[in-house]
């Protein structure tokens, strides 16, 4: 499982209502895409904020969308080329609400510390307790090795502890079923 986010900032002043019209007429296009656990259209409107994040099952395929004429041309087009932050996935776990469709996300990022190995091991029990809370549609932890940073993500509502809180517009999870439950190795 590998994951992937970009964040494209947005003028103050911004209509997010232009970005709220894009999901609504495009964000069915990913619906049934290859490769793809889920995308999480996500905004912010302080400051305003387009952020998709995905959990790809293949990594090939998450270059292929980058790259390979997949859609991401679109947003290059629109928006100009953001940064696309991706990291290793380390666990994944559907929580009690994983049937109906997400209205928020927290996204928490944490340094790993001196002892990466315990550090995980204390994210996996926080996000399998997480993923157990009432209104949860999903929660998932990665490994950014580059920064020696974890990033958990829980889709639902869900007022734990975050570094970022989103509004999702919508969910493309066309294999979502087949993301491998728990920790990944």
């Amino acid at each position: 499982m590998y994951a992937k986010q970009y964040e494209i900032a947005l003028p103050a002043d911004y209509d997010m209502g232009i970005i709220r019209r894009r999901v609504a007429e495009r964000g069915h296009a990913l619906d049934d895409r290859a490769g793809l656990g889920l995308k999480a259209y996500l905004i912010r409107e302080s400051p305003n904020q387009y952020a998709p994040f995905y959990l790809w099952r293949e990594a090939g395929r998450m270059a292929e969308f980058l790259v390979g004429g997949g859609g991401f041309e679109n947003i290059v087009r629109d928006f100009g080329r953001p940064v696309v932050r991706h990291w290793t996935g380390l666990a994944f776990q559907p929580g009690p609400a994983r049937d109906r469709a997400p209205g928020h996300a927290s996204r928490l990022v944490t340094p790993v510390g001196e002892n990466p190995a315990e550090a995980v091991e204390e994210a996996l029990a926080g996000l399998t307790a997480t993923a157990r809370e009432p209104g949860v549609h999903s929660a998932a932890l990665a490994l950014d090795p580059h920064h020696w940073q974890l990033v958990r993500i829980v889709l639902g509502e869900h007022d734990g502890e975050a570094t970022e809180r989103y509004e999702v517009l919508h969910l493309s999870a066309p294999e979502l079923a087949a993301l491998r439950v728990g920790r990944q190795w």
